[in-house]
């Protein structure tokens, strides 16, 4: 743990096989809360004008990192902890992964990866909607080519990206962007409009853009030199251009979030360290360690 941050804010992270939701603040760097009971967790967000902590859960029954039941949940809670509640489940969606909260229209986003899913529904838990369904057909869990992993939206351009990360240290990672909602007449499993961006990355996991700039961000847990990575690429109308390798050297890099100031990332890995990297430079610093795997954070 350190006192060093070049933010004020904290952040909330998910300890993945302890089951909590661990809040520090940046400038003490110290741990404030401690929720429990979270099982599984891997995607968080934090509304703070709705009092509000979402989190996903990717199940109970795991052999691995692999989880093989429809047990995922999208949980909610208030921002002391208290009120648990379950708005998504009862076998609805296997792994939930990155969670994406889009409070002006009060909806949540995910990846359902063994279920080779992107979704969405309210953050009550209504309309849980089935945007794009990869390998249909396939049994559950879909093949590692079609387990969809990190999700984020850009409400401007009107498209949603996510990633599908292939085989562990595969080299087969892909990006991929869509519209927000399906075309007239098409399924989620037969869209038209889906475009790869990017393809032959490590493997790439969880998503942030950086509106203010016009950068994509995302995380890699693939094999050196270029996985275990901080990476971005341009935003364009058309896709991306100018992908680059910002910052290297994490032990499976899992969770990130920007700061608002747009000069600073955090990024977890399942060595339990949190860096902020220093976007301009790549320089990274382990400002918290947790000792055990994190995924999921976000900042607020």
């Amino acid at each position: 743990m350190s006192n060093h941050s070049a933010s004020q804010g904290r952040l909330a992270l998910l300890d993945v096989f302890g089951g909590h939701v661990t809040v520090i603040d940046l400038a003490s760097g110290e741990t404030v809360l401690n929720i429990d009971g979270a099982g599984h967790p891997d995607g968080i967000q934090v509304d703070v004008s709705a009092d509000s902590l979402y989190w996903t859960d990717m199940g109970a029954e795991r052999e691995g990192e692999d989880f093989l039941a429809p047990d995922g949940r999208i949980m909610r809670c208030k921002l002391d902890g208290s009120g648990s509640t379950e708005l998504v489940g009862g076998g609805t969606i296997h792994t939930p992964k990155q969670l994406v909260l889009e409070p002006d229209h009060r909806m949540l986003y995910w990846c359902d990866r063994e279920g080779g899913r992107v979704m969405r529904a309210g953050t009550d838990g209504s309309g849980l909607t089935t945007l794009v369904e990869r390998g249909r057909g396939e049994p559950i869990p879909r093949d590692k080519m079609n387990q969809c992993v990190g999700i984020v939206v850009d409400r401007a351009r009107g498209h949603l990206y996510w990633t599908q990360k292939g085989p562990p240290k595969g080299g087969r990672g892909r990006i991929f962007r869509a519209k927000l909602d399906i075309p007239e007449g098409e399924m989620p499993w037969n869209r038209s409009d889906i475009l790869v961006l990017l393809e032959h990355l490590p493997e790439p996991i969880d998503l942030e853009i950086d509106h203010r700039n016009g950068f994509l961000y995302w995380t890699d847990r693939g094999a050196e030199p270029d996985g275990n990575s901080l990476n971005r690429a341009r935003l364009t109308d058309v896709g991306l251009s100018s992908h680059e390798v910002v910052a290297r050297g994490f032990k499976e890099a899992i969770g990130m979030a920007l700061a608002p100031s747009g000069d600073i990332a955090y990024v977890s890995d399942l060595s339990g360290k949190v860096y902020e990297v220093a976007l301009r430079t790549g320089k990274k610093t382990a400002i918290f360690d947790l000792g055990r795997p994190v995924t999921g954070i976000v900042f607020f």
